[in-house]
């Protein structure tokens, strides 16, 4: 049996069917509501000119967050609420104030990126509701980090986030939303059929290992951030999907055993902001860098990990750190180091019937010394050329532990062994760093591509190590604001 799919949208609950599961957002507003401010700039979630926010429930309360439209699809929707450009007219026709900030500004040039900003600046206006305190130019950034534009320059669209607070107040009836959500709520899972394929949304751990069991070739769908462009991009048939945000158990963070446990279903912004909390210094560079806010968003960081790319940010400082993944089927869990999940380029130990239900990362402990850096082209939103994670266990100055990964040096993220054994058991001193930095060159043979020279690979991963020692050698170490610009250079 076939479910339609319900969302709160332009002030009415609307059920849609009949339409292939791998419909996405962006089509269904611009060719079925013809609300087509809304553009497809690149569709595959990097210019933000398709950026919409959505809303959903976590707990009372309405969760409202930016994603890309173009990326995700249409049956993610289901028990939510979508809000485009068009929703931003006042009762009386007037302009939304963020709208209004944009034409006193001068905000807008050709106006085809326009739309995806004034969503983008919507959502981070909802969130100063009750504020006082004015906006600071790095949480500005930060929200405008997946908006491309080619003709302001960015200085007009930034002074227009600061003037839109200035305007009279537009408020927003989270209550009313809300008390809707719950009515459209659904209690038991959803399964939609469109065009001989189906989208299932499981709502328990028990639902999602029988899908999975009953149907191991299923597409898994997580934030879509990476699936999406299997459909966008390369035009794949992806047959049935199971989507699994909206299972509860894959929602949590449980920290135990001097463990963060982090869910499958837990976002990568969610998840960031929990490891920072332990690792401020360590991952929070990392954490606004990694892509842009709507991709953070929906992404997951699981579904990262799961993903095996060799270019992915994440599982090189997790593999670093000594983190284990959780793998579930139906003969219960496997536990192993993520490290050793990864078989080879795009190859996991992943059995049919498993799916990836957690990460463990290990907090921080007496003498462990761990850095993380990512080399790229732009600051944000930029795929890595190399990214690197350092963590060493020291007793007084001596390396007791040695664990180096790298990401974009091999076919997966992997560790350095040789590197590492150089290090072992040695004094934290600059002898030592440079038998590393030799056994380094002998770790790897990364290859050339658009981002970097194999050559330029090699030669920044040693320049990393050097400025991970800089920043922890016993002996007056620098702070990283003062060696910001030493492995700073350029593919």
């Amino acid at each position: 049996m076939s479910h339609p799919i319900r969302f709160f949208y332009r002030g009415q609950v609307h059920t849609v069917s009949d339409v292939p599961p791998t419909r996405t957002i962006l089509q269904h507003v611009r060719e079925d509501h013809r609300c087509t401010g809304t553009k497809e700039g690149c569709a595959e979630g990097d210019c933000g000119a398709c950026t919409v926010v959505v809303a959903e429930l976590k707990g009372d309360a309405v969760d409202m967050k930016p994603v890309n439209a173009c990326i995700q699809f249409l049956p993610t929707l289901d028990g939510k609420a979508l809000f485009t450009v068009e929703d931003l007219k006042q009762p009386d026709g007037s302009l939304h104030p963020v709208q209004q900030a944009m034409v006193d500004c001068h905000g807008s040039q050709c106006g085809f990126c326009t739309p995806g900003f004034i969503m983008s600046l919507w959502s981070l206006y909802l969130m100063q509701e009750g504020k006082t305190t004015p906006l600071d130019r790095k949480e500005i950034d930060d929200t405008l980090s997946g908006n491309l534009c080619r003709c302001t320059g960015y200085r007009p669209i930034i002074d227009a986030a600061h003037r839109m607070l200035e305007l009279p107040r537009a408020n927003f009836d989270h209550k009313t939303l809300a008390a809707t959500l719950k009515d459209i709520r659904r209690t038991d899972m959803l399964t939609y059929a469109g065009e001989g394929r189906s989208f299932h949304v499981p709502l328990s751990l028990q639902q999602l290992i029988d899908l999975r069991a009953e149907n191991p070739s299923a597409t898994l769908l997580s934030g879509s951030t990476d699936v999406g462009l299997w459909v966008t991009k390369q035009m794949r048939e992806l047959g049935d999907i199971i989507h699994i945000n909206q299972v509860a158990e894959l929602q949590c963070m449980v920290e135990k055993d001097g463990k963060l446990e982090i869910g499958a279903a837990v976002t990568l912004n969610d998840a960031y902001a929990a490891l920072c909390r332990h690792y401020p210094q360590e991952l929070s560079e990392l954490w606004q860098r990694f892509a842009s806010q709507p991709i953070r968003h929906a992404g997951t960081l699981v579904g990262n990990v799961a993903n095996g790319s060799p270019i992915g940010d994440s599982a090189p400082w997790l593999i670093a750190l000594g983190s284990d993944i959780v793998l579930c089927g139906r003969n219960g869990q496997r536990v192993m180091p993520l490290e050793n999940f990864y078989l080879d380029y795009q190859k996991k130990d992943l059995r049919p019937d498993e799916f990836v239900e957690s990460v463990r990362v290990p907090l921080p402990h007496p003498g462990l010394r761990f850095r993380t850096y990512k080399l790229s082209k732009r600051f944000d939103q930029d795929i890595s050329s190399v990214c690197a994670a350092f963590a060493l266990t020291l007793d007084g100055d001596v390396v007791q532990a040695a664990r180096i990964a790298f990401g974009g040096m091999a076919a997966t993220s992997r560790r350095a062994p040789k590197a590492e054994a150089a290090l072992t058991g040695r004094t934290w001193d600059e002898a030592a760093l440079a038998d590393a930095v030799q056994a380094l060159a002998d770790d790897y043979a990364p290859l050339t591509d658009m981002r970097a020279s194999g050559t330029y690979r090699s030669k920044a991963a040693q320049n990393l190590l050097r400025r991970f020692w800089l920043e922890t050698r016993p002996d007056a170490p620098l702070p990283s604001c003062a060696v910001n610009a030493f492995a700073d250079a350029r593919p």
